[in-house]
């Protein structure tokens, strides 16, 4: 095997695995640029990988070829829904948004197990028969050397990932809603006398996290999983969470986090390609990701400094 086909057989498992991971990471990025800690981020990819399985198995006669994109859209809908409950809990009622973001996860898990044996009568649902497919980018994937590398037999919604890494790194340094935003999140009490609603931006960035990351959790259940159960999202918010913090909340920042993990959690998969994988046991390889989320926080935290007023309720007229 040439060096060419070993990188692509690298790089496309890799931006592949790390597509929902940048999606869930960008939504906490905007939470957490806010000032609202948001540990419910595995929760909310939870709920977006349930709704994405049941409304395409439910819907999949009804829109055809487009039900995992509807799929993903309305999934992203109820999650940013879904997230208010951490909104209320957090913003409103000021509690320990740690303690709220675990009880989102715990309810999430809870809810979708409660409903798909409900709905189907065991512990997961079925396989969807109409997932998200590999495709080749016409035009781009005939392209010498980038093309095999980048634009052949790719997802379209890893595409979409790293689109919407841009977008919210436009949205967050270079528009005025951004600007509000990020100044919540540093001195709420200084945005404040300026006229703009702490809650309301609050709110707002909390449920745009919802909305990301359960476009993560349903993009990951139709390319990946392909069905629902209390194993589908096993840890890709909190590998998610780690990206914010290792990408220095920074939209491409996390995106360059996720694509790391991303990398982590596509070695069992392309270990049998890469001779210097290939005598691994497959344990290590499993456990990897975890791993490396470990030492890349282990390495950063101390040194990454996070938007002043994270974590601290705002009470008006406050310091």
């Amino acid at each position: 095997m040439g060096f060419l086909d070993i990188l692509q057989s690298i790089i496309g498992p890799a931006i592949f695995f790390s597509a929902p991971l940048i999606l869930t990471a960008i939504g906490g990025v905007f939470s957490e640029r806010s000032g609202v800690v948001n540990i419910g981020l595995e929760g909310l990819m939870v709920m977006g990988a349930f709704v994405g399985i049941v409304f395409n198995l439910t819907f999949i006669d009804t829109f055809g070829s487009w039900t995992p994109w509807v799929s993903i859209f309305v999934a992203m809908i109820i999650s940013a829904i879904f997230s208010i409950i951490h909104a209320i809990a957090s913003v409103t009622f000021r509690a320990d948004q740690v303690v709220s973001g675990v009880a989102i996860n715990f309810l999430a898990l809870g809810l979708g197990l409660f409903l798909t044996k409900q709905w189907y009568g065991k512990g997961q649902t079925d396989m969807v028969s109409r997932p998200f497919y590999t495709t080749d980018v016409p035009l781009l994937s005939d392209i010498p050397i980038i093309g095999p590398l980048f634009f052949s037999g790719m997802y379209l919604t890893s595409y979409v990932a790293i689109a919407f890494a841009f977008v919210g790194w436009y949205v967050l340094y270079k528009t005025p809603f951004g600007l509000r935003l990020r100044s919540v999140g540093e001195h709420p009490m200084a945005a404040d006398t300026n006229g703009i609603n702490v809650s309301r931006m609050r709110y707002v960035a909390v449920m745009i996290s919802g909305a990301m990351a359960g476009l993560g959790g349903s993009v990951f259940a139709l390319t990946i999983a392909l069905n629902f159960s209390h194993s589908t999202i096993v840890g890709q918010g909190f590998m998610s969470l780690a990206a914010v913090i290792f990408g220095k909340w920074h939209p491409l920042g996390a995106m360059g986090a996720a694509l790391f993990f991303g990398f982590a959690q596509s070695l069992s998969i392309i270990s049998s390609g890469v001779p210097l994988l290939q005598d691994v046991p497959q344990v290590f390889l499993l456990i990897a990701p975890y791993v490396l989320t470990i030492l890349a926080l282990a390495g950063v935290i101390g040194r990454a400094e996070a938007p002043k007023a994270i974590g601290t309720p705002y009470i008006k007229g406050s310091r």
